[in-house]
C-alpha cells in the first residue's frame, strides 16, 4: 500500500475498534502503537511517550479537575435545588413558566459548574417532576431538561472549552466570553420555542393555578438562594475575563468557593468531600487517558503526513473555504453522535482547526462554532451523553425512546443556533472583542 494512504488506514482501524466497543482512549493508543511499531520499529515508540508527557505537562489542564470538583460539591450541597426553587417561584405563573425556569436554571448551572452532567441530572431530579406534576407535555418537559442542562457546554466555565483552548492555543478567556453569547443565544431560542408552543396550545405547558402561586414577599425571600452562586460566578468568571487570574487559578477559586458555600449552608460533610474527590478522580482519569491516546494518535498521524493530506484535500475542494467549513461542521456533528466531546476535541480539532485558520477563518470563531456543535453531540442519538444522563434520573415509566424524541426539537434549535452564528459571527465575537481588545 502506498505510504500516503497510511493516515486514512489509521482512521479506518480506529472506526473499526470504536464500533466493536473498544473505549476511545485505548482505541486511539492501540492504533498509534501498531502503526509506530510496524512502520518504524520499537525504538520509535518514544514518540508516544513524548506525546503523553506533553499532555500531562500542560498547566491549563489542571483547571479541568478543579472545575469538576467544584461542580460535584455544588451538586451535593443542594445548590441546584435552591436555584430552581427561586426561579420556579418567579416564573411559575407564566404559561410554560416551569420549562422556562428549567432553561434559566440550566444556564445558571452552566455558569456555576461548567459540567453538563450536573445540569442534566440536577434538573432531571428537581425540575422534571415539577413539570410532570403540573401536566406539562412529556416531550417538552424532557426536552427542556436536555436543552437547559447542556448549556453548561457553552456557558463558562466550560471544561470542554478549557480542553479546546489547551489543544489549539485559542484564548480560553475569549472562548469563555464568546460562550456567554452563544449560550445566551441558545437559551433565548429555547425560551421562544417554549413560549410559542404554550401560546399555540394552552394545555401543552400550562401556567401554575392561582392557588399555587406565591406573593411578592416570598418571591423576594427566595432570591437568597441565588446570592451565593451569583457571587461564585462573579469570582470565577470575573477573575478570568478581567485578566486577574488564569483559568487554572480561577478554577481553584471556584473549588474553594464551592466548599465555602457548603460550609455556610451547613450541608458540607466529610462524605460529600470524599465522594466528590472520588468522582473528580474518576472523570479526570477518563479525560487524561483520552488525552494521552489522542496525543499519540495525532503525533503519528501528523508524522505520516496526515495533516498535509487533509490540508491538500481541503485547499482543492470545490466551493471554497465555506464548503470546507460546512464539511468540517458536519464531520464534527457526525462524530458527536458516537463520541464524547472531549474525545472529539483531542481527535478532530488538532487536524481541522489549523486548516480552517489557513483558509482565513477566525480561530476563536471556529472554536465557538465547534463548541456549539459539541453541544449538539450531547443530544444526538444514538449515543448522546445527556440522553443517558436523563434516563438515569427520570421516572421508570419514561423510556429511552421518549427521551430521544423529546430531544429532537432542542437539537434542531441547536443547529439553528449554529446557522445563525455562521451567518452573523458578530453575535458571538462582540464580547470577546470588547474584553480582549480585538
Amino acid at each position: 500500500m502506498p505510504a500516503e494512504y497510511y493516515p486514512l488506514l489509521m482512521f479506518v482501524l480506529l472506526m473499526v475498534l470504536l464500533f466493536i466497543g473498544v473505549p476511545i482512549a485505548f482505541s486511539l493508543a492501540f492504533v498509534a502503537v501498531v502503526f509506530t511499531y510496524f512502520l518504524w520499529g520499537a525504538s520509535a515508540l518514544n514518540i508516544l511517550i513524548s506525546a503523553a508527557w506533553g499532555g500531562m505537562n500542560n498547566f491549563v489542564i489542571i483547571a479541568v479537575p478543579l472545575f469538576i470538583y467544584m461542580a460535584c460539591i455544588l451538586q451535593k450541597t443542594k445548590v441546584v435545588e435552591d436555584l430552581y426553587d427561586a426561579v420556579f417561584k418567579w416564573s411559575g405563573g407564566l404559561r410554560g413558566g416551569l420549562a422556562i425556569a428549567t432553561v434559566i436554571v440550566g444556564a445558571i448551572l452552566g455558569a456555576v459548574s461548567g459540567v453538563v452532567a450536573v445540569g442534566v441530572i440536577g434538573l432531571g431530579l428537581i425540575g422534571l417532576p415539577q413539570m410532570l406534576k403540573h401536566k406539562y407535555d412529556k416531550k417538552l418537559a424532557l426536552g427542556s431538561v436536555l436543552g437547559g442542562g447542556t448549556l453548561g457546554q457553552l456557558i463558562p466555565p466550560s471544561t470542554n472549552m478549557v480542553l479546546y483552548g489547551s489543544v489549539t492555543g485559542v484564548s480560553i478567556g475569549g472562548l469563555f466570553a464568546g460562550g456567554l453569547c452563544a449560550g445566551g443565544l441558545l437559551a433565548i431560542l429555547y425560551i421562544v420555542y417554549i413560549v410559542i408552543r404554550g401560546l399555540a396550545d394552552p394545555d401543552y405547558c400550562p401556567a401554575l393555578p392561582p392557588n399555587e402561586r406565591i406573593g411578592l414577599r416570598e418571591k423576594i425571600s427566595s432570591l437568597k438562594g441565588v446570592v451565593m452562586p451569583a457571587l461564585l460566578i462573579l469570582v470565577v468568571l470575573g477573575s478570568i475575563l478581567g485578566g486577574l487570574a488564569t483559568p487554572t487559578e480561577a478554577a481553584a477559586y471556584g473549588a474553594a468557593g464551592a466548599l465555602v458555600i457548603g460550609l455556610i449552608k451547613r450541608k458540607l460533610t466529610w462524605e460529600i468531600i470524599y465522594s466528590s474527590c472520588y468522582e473528580t478522580l474518576s472523570v479526570t482519569s477518563m479525560v487524561g487517558w483520552t488525552m494521552i491516546g489522542a496525543g499519540g494518535f495525532t503525533a503519528v498521524f501528523s508524522a505520516l503526513g496526515g495533516n498535509n493530506l487533509v490540508a491538500n484535500i481541503a485547499m482543492n475542494m470545490p466551493g471554497g473555504p465555506n464548503a470546507v467549513f460546512v464539511i468540517s461542521a458536519v464531520f464534527i456533528f457526525f462524530l458527536g453522535m458516537f463520541l464524547e466531546p472531549g474525545a472529539i476535541i483531542f481527535l478532530a480539532v488538532p487536524i481541522l482547526a489549523p486548516i480552517l485558520s489557513r483558509l482565513g477563518f477566525d480561530p476563536l470563531w471556529v472554536g465557538l462554532v465547534f463548541n456549539v456543535l459539541l453541544q449538539c453531540g450531547y443530544l444526538s442519538p444514538p449515543f448522546g451523553f445527556s440522553l443517558f444522563y436523563l434516563k438515569g434520573c427520570a421516572p421508570s415509566d419514561i423510556t429511552i425512546a421518549d427521551i430521544y424524541r423529546s430531544g429532537i426539537p432542542f437539537l434542531t434549535l441547536q443547529v439553528v443556533g449554529v446557522v445563525v452564528i455562521f451567518l452573523f459571527p458578530k453575535i458571538v465575537l462582540w464580547l470577546p472583542g470588547y474584553i480582549l481588545g480585538r
